[in-house]
């Protein structure tokens, strides 16, 4: 199984970058449509567009809509639920009236759980009680599969970079990852929101963040090759040794 993991395209149509954020999501789009072998599927992890705004998603559904594989996307920070869920309405897999951007992927070999960590009045992230109750039973619905979990806040410390933590209180990052680890079958945690690559651990969970698509946002350093061009991650999942993550440079070609 083959996951291409982007993440903050943050679509903005007023800024004086709003073209260039355009661009580099189009070409992402066009670069893992071209891959060999295609991936089973696209994930992007939140911060789809910047202000929430209905004319900011219609662009993004317009790029994604290009894209051969399946999308699921979910909840960032920057992101509005409401006008998130009427955007992707006809996806057939977000509920139009959910309370959170959450739900689970039961289509191949490991199960992918989608978390909504959205805190409206914070940058950070929250994980409230309700959303500890429904990861819960996402993750109990099925005890066969190995569970791979998306997020936008990375729920573990990532010391590069200003900021450590990323979700407002340490008890609910707590209570998020006390019940990733309780089932055993997590094996793997994909995140964005940090703007650029970090890994930790959530217990033995390993854990990753993919660095901001928009290329005038991204922060870090990048090798020569990169400059200017947007990077995503794929996600490979060998039964045997679980996931093996590859970095890949748009418009870069091996």
């Amino acid at each position: 199984m083959i996951i291409a993991h982007i993440s903050d395209t943050h679509i903005a149509l007023d800024t004086d970058d709003a073209d260039q954020r355009i661009r580099d999501f189009e070409s992402t789009i066009v670069d893992i449509n071209a891959l060999d072998p295609a991936p089973d599927v696209i994930v992007h992890t939140g911060d789809i567009v910047h202000n929430g705004r209905a004319d900011e998603y219609a662009q993004a559904v317009a790029t994604l809509a290009k894209a051969r594989a399946p999308v699921y996307v979910m909840v960032g920070n920057k992101d509005d639920r409401g006008n998130l869920l009427k955007a992707f309405a006809g996806c057939g897999y977000l509920g139009a009236n959910s309370e959170f951007v959450d739900y689970a992927v039961e289509d191949f070999p490991v199960r992918l759980v989608m978390l909504d960590t959205l805190n409206p009045s914070s940058n950070k992230g929250d994980f409230c009680s309700k959303r500890v109750a429904r990861l819960k039973e996402m993750i109990d619905a099925e005890t066969t599969k190995p569970i791979a979990v998306f997020t936008h806040h990375p729920p573990f410390e990532v010391p590069v970079g200003p900021e450590p933590h990323h979700f407002d209180s340490r008890e609910a990052m707590a209570d998020l990852t006390d019940t990733l680890q309780s089932s055993g079958r997590v094996i793997a945690v994909f995140c964005g929101h940090v703007h650029r690559f970090a890994h930790g651990n959530i217990g033995d969970i390993a854990a990753s963040v993919v660095t901001a698509i928009s290329t005038t946002l991204r922060k870090g350093e990048y090798p020569a090759e990169a400059d200017a061009r947007p990077l995503y991650h794929l996600h490979r999942f060998d039964p045997k040794r679980g996931f093996a993550t590859e970095t890949r440079i748009v418009g870069l070609r091996s």
